[in-house]
């Protein structure tokens, strides 16, 4: 099956630009993690939050841009493109469009035992919509938020670690409406995205720059000054390492 991802590389200008998506049924909190780490970035580090609503929920976007770091031949630029998808059932086509030449996934689940279900079909709907796109899941970089942590009826840590243990993907807890886990499960996705990417283009050896760099840019552009791999070990399993692991 073809690669179909959207990367965006211009060695001559020293630019790349990479979209990720969050994915999630509807309330699961999609909205919330954009929302958050826009009000995070710098004003000269983002775009503006754009919204398309619909009649019941709504996709937001914005770019976060640009996150320019030094490399030894030079500044290289990094534009990370934001999208989230409508959770509703009724808007299968939305989601499937937006899905179009993703880069990564972060699969925002809701917390609540209630909503189990609710997050299995998303689940396969994302597998099915990647499909129809021509992408295949177990390629695509993807870690998994369980948000809401700080309402009742969730689902243990315990519980959310065993899950975590049977699965390949990255797993991260947030209450993104105040911010918690929002930034890990961002710096977590751009990890895997950016050795996946760089295993396909040999990204650090034609800008020379590593996925380190790279990582720790990002978080300060956020206002984070926690080494990268303790955000990286701040998550409860998952078994997909990238080719190098941030040190």
């Amino acid at each position: 099956m073809g690669d179909y991802r959207s990367v965006q590389l211009d060695f001559s200008a020293r630019e790349v630009t990479i979209k990720l998506v969050y994915y999630g049924p509807a309330l699961s909190g999609k909205t919330s993690n954009l929302v958050a780490l826009h009000g995070r970035a710098g004003a000269d580090a983002r775009g503006r939050l754009m919204t398309l609503e619909t009649q019941d929920d709504r996709t937001l976007f914005f770019d976060l841009l640009p996150l320019t770091f030094r490399a030894k031949d030079g500044d290289v630029s990094l534009r990370i493109k934001l999208f989230t998808v409508p959770g509703q059932p009724i808007h299968s086509a939305t989601r499937r469009l937006v899905l179009q030449g993703a880069d990564g996934v972060a699969l925002i689940a809701d917390s609540r035992v209630s909503e189990t279900q609710h997050n299995a079909d998303a689940f396969y709907d994302l597998r099915k919509n990647l499909k129809t796109n021509g992408l295949e899941l177990a390629k695509m970089p993807m870690v998994i938020q369980f948000n809401k942590r700080d309402l009742p009826d969730v689902r243990s840590e315990a519980e959310l670690e065993e899950l975590a243990a049977h699965g390949e993907e990255p797993v991260y807890l947030a209450v993104a409406t105040r911010g918690e886990g929002v930034v890990e499960t961002l710096v977590g996705l751009l990890h895997l995205t950016w050795h996946t990417l760089d295993r396909t283009h040999q990204l650090s050896r034609k800008l020379s720059i590593d996925g380190d760099t790279l990582l720790g840019t990002a978080a300060q552009q956020l206002g984070v000054s926690t080494p990268v791999s303790d955000l990286l070990a701040r998550r409860v399993g998952g078994r997909r390492k990238p080719l190098r692991t941030v040190k």
